[in-house]
């Protein structure tokens, strides 16, 4: 029943970055908002002479005091607390699935490099086929404030800021596309889709390029985004939508775009790896250098 936000929380800045940014996409979805702490047991030796029962009394304390700070923010907003025993990525994915989304807090660390996602994040993005958004210390506040709204409604979390798209002709980008446009209406700001294309591996082995052709093939990849784009734009006719089509890789440029947007969205093939967590290069890219706060939706 994907009718409330999740959050996961562990005490650090990060996590209560994720917790503001959830309250405010909570309230603006209209549904309650889950925070999640995982005591993963047993704690790491690292920690002599810490037993169960202060694990769980500092998770309770940790899920006590977001709540209270967020009831704070949002009287209106629903919240609800779990503490799971369980490896935290194993327990978040177990909350994800019954939720319509779920946010988690990541690193930020300065400048243009962004986020620095842990083990924890990329294999609970890896583990389930519920959105995932990473958010930063930062993005708590993307217009100098921390997230939040009064108490007649309205949220941060980049409401007012534009978001940006990666898609992919190849691809069904269906959950992808709906994802973005329906948060675009929601906030009620423009939405941007990019797409980059690359020429046919066989032009490596021709001595010299045609530019009519090149020309050609991004006239036709052009048409074929918009093709893709069509049935969403009748769908939201009041989302503002833009495309950008260029040769080139489009995890740079939607890391590019991603300065001043309150939202990218990517997408991830459904996959699993025996080698642990997979995300496609372009899924990677973004995660570790974007600006701002990333969605990364499962597809295919």
């Amino acid at each position: 029943m994907d009718d409330h936000v999740t959050a996961g929380i562990d005490g650090s800045p990060e996590s209560r970055a994720a917790a503001l940014w959830a309250a405010g996409e909570a309230v603006l979805r209209r549904v309650p908002l889950r925070l999640v702490h995982a005591v993963d047991w047993p704690l790491d030796p690292v920690f002599p002479g810490v037993g169960g029962q202060d694990a769980d009394r500092w998770a309770d304390q940790v899920l006590s005091e977001t709540a209270q700070e967020l009831h704070g923010r949002h009287p209106q907003l629903e919240i609800t607390t779990r503490c799971p025993t369980a490896r935290p990525s194993a327990a978040l994915a177990a909350e994800a699935a019954d939720a319509a989304l779920l946010v988690l807090g990541s690193r930020g660390i300065g400048g243009l490099v962004g986020f620095l996602v842990g083990s924890v994040a990329l294999s609970t993005v890896a583990a389930t086929d519920t959105p995932v958004v990473l958010v930063r210390t930062a993005d708590a506040a993307p217009d100098g404030r921390d997230t939040g709204t009064d108490a007649g409604g309205g949220a941060g979390a980049g409401a007012g800021a534009g978001i940006v798209v990666g898609i992919d002709i190849h691809e069904a980008g269906d959950r992808v596309l709906d994802f973005a446009f329906e948060e675009a209406a929601r906030r009620g700001c423009p939405l941007r889709a990019v797409h980059g294309w690359k020429l046919p591996p066989a032009y490596s082995y021709v001595p010299f390029s045609d530019p009519d052709d090149e020309r050609e093939i991004g006239r036709s990849v052009t048409r074929m985004v918009e093709d893709m784009l069509l049935p969403w734009r009748q769908k939201y006719p009041e989302v503002a939508v833009t495309s950008s089509v260029f040769r080139g890789s489009p995890g740079e440029r939607l890391v590019q775009e991603s300065r001043g947007a309150g939202l990218v969205v990517v997408g991830r093939r459904r996959r699993r790896s025996p080698l642990g967590p997979h995300l496609g290069a372009v899924a990677h890219a973004v995660l570790h250098h974007s600006a701002a706060p990333v969605a990364v939706v499962a597809h295919g």
